[in-house]
Protein backbone atom coordinates (compact mmCIF):
# COMPACT_ATOMS: atom_id res chain seq x y z
CA UNK A 1 0.00 0.00 0.00
CA UNK A 2 2.91 2.26 0.92
CA UNK A 3 4.48 1.37 -2.35
CA UNK A 4 1.93 2.54 -4.66
CA UNK A 5 1.04 5.89 -2.52
CA UNK A 6 4.89 6.39 -3.20
CA UNK A 7 4.51 5.85 -7.46
CA UNK A 8 1.17 7.72 -6.93
CA UNK A 9 3.12 10.58 -5.37
CA UNK A 10 6.33 10.17 -8.50
CA UNK A 11 3.41 10.32 -10.77
CA UNK A 12 2.17 13.53 -10.25
CA UNK A 13 5.12 15.79 -10.75
CA UNK A 14 5.53 13.91 -14.25
CA UNK A 15 1.85 14.02 -14.83
CA UNK A 16 2.54 17.87 -14.46
CA UNK A 17 5.32 18.42 -16.30
CA UNK A 18 4.42 16.23 -19.47
CA UNK A 19 0.79 18.65 -19.16
CA UNK A 20 3.66 21.63 -19.35
CA UNK A 21 5.45 20.27 -22.38
CA UNK A 22 2.46 19.87 -24.02
CA UNK A 23 1.29 23.42 -23.52
CA UNK A 24 4.58 25.01 -24.67
CA UNK A 25 4.02 22.79 -28.47
CA UNK A 26 0.80 24.24 -28.66
CA UNK A 27 1.61 27.51 -28.14
CA UNK A 28 4.75 26.41 -30.44
CA UNK A 29 2.09 25.40 -32.73
CA UNK A 30 -0.30 28.31 -32.34
CA UNK A 31 2.76 30.93 -32.62
CA UNK A 32 3.71 28.79 -36.11
CA UNK A 33 -0.05 29.18 -37.40
CA UNK A 34 -0.85 31.72 -40.62
CA UNK A 35 -2.19 35.19 -40.18
CA UNK A 36 -3.72 37.10 -42.69
CA UNK A 37 -1.13 40.42 -43.35
CA UNK A 38 -2.85 41.58 -46.77
CA UNK A 39 -6.22 40.73 -48.57
CA UNK A 40 -7.54 41.80 -51.79
CA UNK A 41 -4.57 41.79 -53.79
CA UNK A 42 -4.22 41.16 -57.00
CA UNK A 43 -2.15 38.03 -58.52
CA UNK A 44 0.45 40.28 -59.25
CA UNK A 45 0.78 42.31 -55.62
CA UNK A 46 0.25 38.93 -53.34
CA UNK A 47 3.28 37.69 -55.64
CA UNK A 48 5.98 40.55 -55.02
CA UNK A 49 4.98 40.45 -51.43
CA UNK A 50 5.70 36.71 -50.97
CA UNK A 51 8.89 36.98 -52.67
CA UNK A 52 9.95 40.30 -51.04
CA UNK A 53 9.24 38.14 -47.56
CA UNK A 54 10.96 35.55 -48.42
CA UNK A 55 14.39 37.00 -49.71
CA UNK A 56 13.96 38.58 -45.78
CA UNK A 57 13.72 35.14 -44.38
CA UNK A 58 9.86 35.33 -43.69
CA UNK A 59 7.52 32.52 -45.06
CA UNK A 60 4.42 33.61 -46.57
CA UNK A 61 1.44 31.93 -48.68
CA UNK A 62 -0.79 33.45 -50.95
CA UNK A 63 -4.80 32.22 -51.20
CA UNK A 64 -7.29 33.09 -53.57
CA UNK A 65 -10.23 34.86 -52.25
CA UNK A 66 -13.55 36.35 -53.55
CA UNK A 67 -13.67 38.46 -57.37
CA UNK A 68 -10.02 37.09 -58.11
CA UNK A 69 -8.42 38.69 -55.31
CA UNK A 70 -5.83 37.15 -53.46
CA UNK A 71 -4.14 37.24 -49.44
CA UNK A 72 -1.37 36.62 -48.16
CA UNK A 73 -0.36 35.08 -44.76
CA UNK A 74 2.46 34.57 -42.61
CA UNK A 75 3.48 32.70 -39.12
CA UNK A 76 1.34 34.63 -36.40
CA UNK A 77 5.36 34.65 -34.83
CA UNK A 78 7.07 36.79 -38.00
CA UNK A 79 3.93 39.09 -38.10
CA UNK A 80 5.74 42.21 -36.84
CA UNK A 81 8.89 41.63 -38.69
CA UNK A 82 6.86 40.90 -42.02
CA UNK A 83 4.76 44.68 -41.52
CA UNK A 84 8.19 46.00 -40.90
CA UNK A 85 9.61 44.24 -44.46
CA UNK A 86 6.91 45.47 -46.49
CA UNK A 87 7.08 49.03 -44.87
CA UNK A 88 10.34 49.63 -45.40
CA UNK A 89 9.99 47.97 -49.05
CA UNK A 90 7.28 49.78 -49.58
CA UNK A 91 4.65 46.88 -50.40
CA UNK A 92 1.51 46.84 -51.26
CA UNK A 93 2.15 49.28 -53.70
CA UNK A 94 -0.41 52.53 -53.58
CA UNK A 95 -3.27 52.31 -56.79
CA UNK A 96 -3.01 55.50 -58.65
CA UNK A 97 -5.86 56.45 -60.44
CA UNK A 98 -5.37 57.60 -64.91
CA UNK A 99 -6.31 59.71 -67.09
CA UNK A 100 -9.04 57.42 -68.45
CA UNK A 101 -10.49 56.60 -64.64
CA UNK A 102 -10.24 60.34 -63.63
CA UNK A 103 -12.33 61.47 -66.60
CA UNK A 104 -14.78 58.68 -66.97
CA UNK A 105 -18.31 59.66 -68.44
CA UNK A 106 -20.53 60.13 -65.58
CA UNK A 107 -23.81 61.12 -67.58
CA UNK A 108 -23.72 64.95 -66.76
CA UNK A 109 -21.59 67.74 -68.06
CA UNK A 110 -18.75 68.83 -65.86
CA UNK A 111 -18.12 72.38 -65.34
CA UNK A 112 -15.13 74.25 -66.35
CA UNK A 113 -13.32 74.32 -62.87
CA UNK A 114 -14.04 70.88 -62.14
CA UNK A 115 -12.58 69.92 -65.73
CA UNK A 116 -9.39 71.87 -64.75
CA UNK A 117 -9.62 69.69 -60.93
CA UNK A 118 -9.58 66.32 -62.86
CA UNK A 119 -6.83 66.89 -65.31
CA UNK A 120 -4.47 68.73 -62.60
CA UNK A 121 -5.63 65.62 -60.23
CA UNK A 122 -4.81 63.00 -62.79
CA UNK A 123 -1.41 63.58 -64.04
CA UNK A 124 -0.54 63.89 -60.43
CA UNK A 125 -1.70 60.39 -60.30
CA UNK A 126 0.00 59.74 -63.52
CA UNK A 127 3.59 61.27 -62.62
CA UNK A 128 3.54 59.14 -59.15
CA UNK A 129 2.62 56.02 -60.81
CA UNK A 130 5.52 56.71 -62.88
CA UNK A 131 8.36 57.55 -60.65
CA UNK A 132 7.20 54.82 -58.11
CA UNK A 133 7.97 52.22 -60.70
CA UNK A 134 11.53 53.05 -60.98
CA UNK A 135 14.12 50.89 -58.93
CA UNK A 136 14.38 51.51 -55.42
CA UNK A 137 11.34 53.76 -55.02
CA UNK A 138 9.08 53.39 -51.78
CA UNK A 139 6.56 56.06 -52.50
CA UNK A 140 6.12 59.01 -54.62
CA UNK A 141 4.01 61.85 -54.30
CA UNK A 142 3.48 64.50 -57.75
CA UNK A 143 2.03 67.60 -56.70
CA UNK A 144 1.28 69.97 -59.66
CA UNK A 145 -0.14 73.49 -59.43
CA UNK A 146 -1.56 74.83 -62.44
CA UNK A 147 -2.90 78.24 -61.77
CA UNK A 148 -5.77 79.95 -63.87
CA UNK A 149 -5.60 82.46 -65.83
CA UNK A 150 -6.08 86.14 -64.54
CA UNK A 151 -8.80 87.82 -66.87
CA UNK A 152 -7.20 90.98 -67.18
CA UNK A 153 -3.62 89.46 -67.58
CA UNK A 154 -2.61 88.11 -71.64
CA UNK A 155 0.23 85.75 -69.78
CA UNK A 156 -0.86 82.88 -68.28
CA UNK A 157 0.47 82.28 -64.47
CA UNK A 158 3.51 79.64 -64.61
CA UNK A 159 2.80 76.41 -63.68
CA UNK A 160 5.00 74.59 -61.10
CA UNK A 161 5.42 71.20 -59.57
CA UNK A 162 6.54 69.46 -56.44
CA UNK A 163 7.93 65.98 -56.04
CA UNK A 164 8.35 63.58 -52.52
CA UNK A 165 10.40 60.39 -53.26
CA UNK A 166 11.09 58.09 -50.46
CA UNK A 167 13.68 55.33 -51.00
CA UNK A 168 15.11 52.25 -50.12
CA UNK A 169 18.55 52.17 -48.36
CA UNK A 170 21.05 50.68 -50.73
CA UNK A 171 19.41 52.55 -53.28
CA UNK A 172 20.78 56.20 -53.49
CA UNK A 173 18.38 58.09 -55.91
CA UNK A 174 19.54 61.23 -55.31
CA UNK A 175 21.53 61.26 -58.68
CA UNK A 176 18.59 60.70 -60.65
CA UNK A 177 17.09 64.16 -59.53
CA UNK A 178 17.96 65.57 -63.06
CA UNK A 179 16.00 62.65 -64.38
CA UNK A 180 12.94 62.84 -62.48
CA UNK A 181 12.65 66.80 -63.52
CA UNK A 182 12.94 66.14 -67.04
CA UNK A 183 10.09 63.55 -66.62
CA UNK A 184 7.56 65.66 -64.84
CA UNK A 185 8.69 68.68 -66.44
CA UNK A 186 7.66 67.03 -70.29
CA UNK A 187 4.64 65.49 -68.68
CA UNK A 188 2.72 68.61 -67.94
CA UNK A 189 2.05 71.70 -70.80
CA UNK A 190 3.92 74.70 -69.76
CA UNK A 191 5.46 73.51 -66.89
CA UNK A 192 9.64 74.90 -67.36
CA UNK A 193 12.53 72.56 -65.85
CA UNK A 194 13.15 75.28 -63.10
CA UNK A 195 9.33 75.21 -61.75
CA UNK A 196 9.82 71.54 -60.42
CA UNK A 197 11.19 71.24 -57.10
CA UNK A 198 12.51 67.61 -56.03
CA UNK A 199 12.81 66.09 -52.48
CA UNK A 200 14.66 62.94 -51.50
CA UNK A 201 14.82 60.85 -48.76
CA UNK A 202 16.15 57.59 -47.58
CA UNK A 203 13.41 54.81 -45.61
CA UNK A 204 13.97 53.85 -41.85
CA UNK A 205 16.33 51.12 -42.30
CA UNK A 206 15.07 47.84 -41.08
CA UNK A 207 16.35 47.45 -36.87
CA UNK A 208 17.74 44.17 -37.81
CA UNK A 209 19.54 42.36 -40.94
CA UNK A 210 17.01 39.89 -42.46
CA UNK A 211 18.88 36.96 -42.34
CA UNK A 212 20.10 37.27 -38.52
CA UNK A 213 16.70 37.84 -37.44
CA UNK A 214 15.49 34.56 -39.15
CA UNK A 215 18.22 32.88 -38.22
CA UNK A 216 17.57 33.64 -34.68
CA UNK A 217 14.05 32.58 -35.02
CA UNK A 218 14.78 29.46 -36.53
CA UNK A 219 17.22 28.36 -34.51
CA UNK A 220 14.70 29.02 -31.03
CA UNK A 221 12.35 27.07 -32.60
CA UNK A 222 14.93 24.52 -33.31
CA UNK A 223 15.83 24.62 -29.45
CA UNK A 224 12.16 24.47 -28.25
CA UNK A 225 11.27 21.46 -30.22
CA UNK A 226 14.12 19.75 -29.29
CA UNK A 227 13.76 20.56 -25.92
CA UNK A 228 10.07 19.79 -25.75
CA UNK A 229 11.18 16.14 -27.47
CA UNK A 230 13.78 15.39 -25.04
CA UNK A 231 10.93 16.36 -21.96
CA UNK A 232 8.50 14.41 -23.43
CA UNK A 233 10.89 11.04 -24.14
CA UNK A 234 11.68 11.76 -20.40
CA UNK A 235 8.49 11.77 -18.66
CA UNK A 236 7.22 8.68 -20.73
CA UNK A 237 10.50 6.55 -19.50
CA UNK A 238 10.01 7.86 -16.21
CA UNK A 239 6.18 6.65 -16.03
CA UNK A 240 7.24 2.72 -18.09
CA UNK A 241 10.32 2.18 -16.40
CA UNK A 242 9.01 1.36 -12.79
CA UNK A 243 6.20 -1.21 -14.11
CA UNK A 244 8.60 -2.64 -16.11
CA UNK A 245 11.00 -3.41 -13.25
CA UNK A 246 8.18 -4.59 -11.17
CA UNK A 247 7.61 -6.97 -13.96
CA UNK A 248 11.03 -7.73 -14.45
CA UNK A 249 11.55 -8.75 -10.68
CA UNK A 250 8.00 -10.74 -11.10
CA UNK A 251 9.36 -13.02 -13.96
CA UNK A 252 12.81 -13.33 -11.94
CA UNK A 253 11.20 -14.78 -8.59
CA UNK A 254 9.03 -17.05 -11.12
CA UNK A 255 11.77 -18.77 -12.25
CA UNK A 256 13.57 -19.17 -9.44
CA UNK A 257 14.32 -22.73 -8.84
CA UNK A 258 13.45 -24.71 -5.57
CA UNK A 259 16.15 -26.58 -3.96
CA UNK A 260 15.58 -30.02 -2.73
CA UNK A 261 16.79 -31.42 0.74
Amino acid sequence: MASSSSSSSRARPLTRSLRCGVGALALLVAACSGQEIHTGLTEREANEIVAVLGTAGVTASKDAGEKETWSVSVPQGDFAKAVEVLRANGLPRENFESLGTVFKKEGFTSSPLSERARLIYGLSQELSRTISDIDGVVQARVHVTMPEPHPLSREAAPASASVFVKYRPGFDLRNQTGAIKSLVTNGVEGLTYDRVSVVMLPARPLPVPAEAGWSGIAGTVAAVLAGLAALIAAVVLARTLPGRLRKRRAAGTAVTPTHLG
